[in-house]
């Protein structure tokens, strides 16, 4: 199982939220270039970067220092992903300039499935659908905005596009590590065996990692368990 560790940024700080909600912000690092050298020097394979200025902004806003953030990764020769507020076009192709390995959609998806379609085809192998569900159905607009989208409709839809891989997310777990969504992950990954499901959102302990890892899961996000001390990343990665 691959654990990727995640560095959302805010205000050009390392934070992280609760239940994806901006009040709700505990700042970590005040140098995410930092942080992300310590990821690195762990043993980080890929790290998760997330512009939340730019999901809530609906535009990419921390694109300088996400190209920063990937140079950095890149010269320890790690995969970075990102995304964040990535609502067009144009926007995925601005963040794909910046060398990131991965960009993750997830409101674009939903709002304008052709382009995200064409955009698999175009960068086979770069792009991966964010199914960011609350009870089961997807939500957008950095999570501000319900939809009655199911996940799994979601899933099965992006896999024909080809995406790259899926980012699950259980919003009512993220950031509060309660325990990730082992079975909707499971669901996901049943239904759409060739595509990589990555699990995020609740992990707070290396027993839930061994139960994603138990259930088959192939990857799993880290995030708050990481800064708060639950457990290290060297930890995760030999529990992987």
């Amino acid at each position: 199982m691959l654990a990727i560790p995640a560095i959302d940024l805010m205000g050009g700080k390392a934070v992280r939220l609760r239940e994806g909600d901006p009040r709700q912000a505990t700042i970590y690092a005040d140098d995410p270039c930092a942080a992300l050298r310590e990821f690195l020097g762990a043993g980080a394979r890929r790290v998760h970067i997330v512009d939340l200025d730019g999901a809530f902004a609906g535009r990419p806003v921390q694109t300088d220092l996400v190209r920063q953030l990937v140079a950095v990764a890149h010269e320890s020769g790690a995969e970075v992903e990102v995304g964040g507020g990535l609502r067009d076009t144009a926007a995925v192709l601005a963040m794909l300039d910046t060398g990131a390995d991965y960009v993750v959609v997830g409101t674009l998806a939903v709002r304008d499935p052709d382009a995200v379609s064409l955009l698999c085809r175009q960068y086979p192998g770069r792009i991966i659908v964010a199914i960011d569900a609350r009870d089961g159905l997807v939500a957008l607009a950095g999570w501000q905005e319900p939809t009655t989208v199911p996940a799994l409709a979601l899933a099965k839809t992006a896999a024909i596009w080809g995406a790259a891989a899926l980012l699950h997310t259980d919003i009512a777990r993220d950031g509060l590590q309660c325990g990730p969504a082992v079975d909707a992950t499971v669901s996901l990954q049943r239904a759409v065996p060739s595509v990589l499901v990555i699990a995020s959102g609740g992990v707070g302990s290396l027993a839930d990692l061994d139960a994603l890892r138990a259930a088959d899961v192939r990857a799993v996000v880290l995030g708050r368990a990481l800064y708060e001390g639950s457990f290290t990343l060297e930890e995760a990665l030999a529990r992987c």
